[in-house]
């Protein structure tokens, strides 16, 4: 029988990375974890899973830590523990990306554009009760600061701060966005949640800048009360601004 497979070294690799892949995976399902509950839960010995996390420290995905200890400390040195850094993370966001956007195509494909709208319009809806909650408990004037603080919660490390120049009102500066790369393929999503910040805000915000679009952040200009959003203003000509001098 003719064996189509690649050399038993390639196999030895590829099976090495899928466990990687499962230790990674564990710590991102149950936070940062030592290697004695990894090898519980991966099924493997505690020197095989020592031997994956030293390979993945290597790669810059795991990040050793000592231990938090909670009430009086026992003897001896606190455990180790094993935690995903930030490029570790941003891994596994990229399989939620192309996740993400392989539904979203199958949804323009069955419903067209105004589909792929409807959804973004519904998640906006979905995510947004803990903003709106957030905005109306502030003050009319520290609510864009409010949004930020509900941004930031859920990982968009958002910033508010006066808008420069003669502009009248703020920005709101999203530094991170989970979804950046599905919206650049599909727009609608920022559309949405701009649609959403107006809605929530009480006025006509209008986006500057975005990840998606290659910005260096995404900026909204809110104006303040009385105002109106600047109509000289257009993405192109403010995107650079915005990403040289981030909120």
């Amino acid at each position: 029988m003719k064996y189509d497979g690649g050399s038993p070294q390639e196999e030895l690799a590829t099976g090495e990375r899928s466990t990687r892949n499962r230790v990674a995976r564990s710590i991102l399902d149950h936070g940062p974890s030592t290697a004695s509950d990894l090898a519980k839960r991966v099924g493997l010995t505690q020197a095989a899973v020592r031997r994956h996390l030293d390979a993945l420290v290597s790669d810059g995905v795991v990040e050793a830590r000592e231990q938090r200890v909670y009430g009086a400390r026992t003897r001896g040195r606190p455990a180790k523990v094993f935690a995903l850094t930030d490029c570790g993370r941003d891994a596994f966001d990229q399989s939620y990306d192309k996740l993400a956007a392989d539904a979203l195509r199958f949804i323009a494909a069955s419903g067209g554009d105004e589909a792929v709208t409807a959804f973004a319009r519904a998640r906006m809806a979905a995510m947004g009760e803990a903003y709106r909650a957030a905005v109306e408990a502030a003050e009319p004037e520290e609510r864009t600061e409010a949004l930020a603080r509900a941004l930031s919660a859920d990982g968009y490390a958002a910033t508010a701060r006066s808008a420069p120049g003669p502009q009248q009102g703020e920005q709101l500066c999203q530094h991170h966005c989970p979804v950046a790369h599905v919206a650049e393929q599909f727009p609608q999503l920022c559309e949405a949640e701009t649609e959403f910040f107006s809605s929530l805000l009480g006025t006509h915000v209008q986006r500057l800048a975005t990840l998606a679009h290659g910005d260096g952040v995404c900026t909204t200009y809110v104006p303040r009360s009385g105002q109106t959003a600047p109509p000289q203003t257009t993405h192109s000509a403010s995107a650079s601004t915005a990403g040289r001098n981030p909120a």
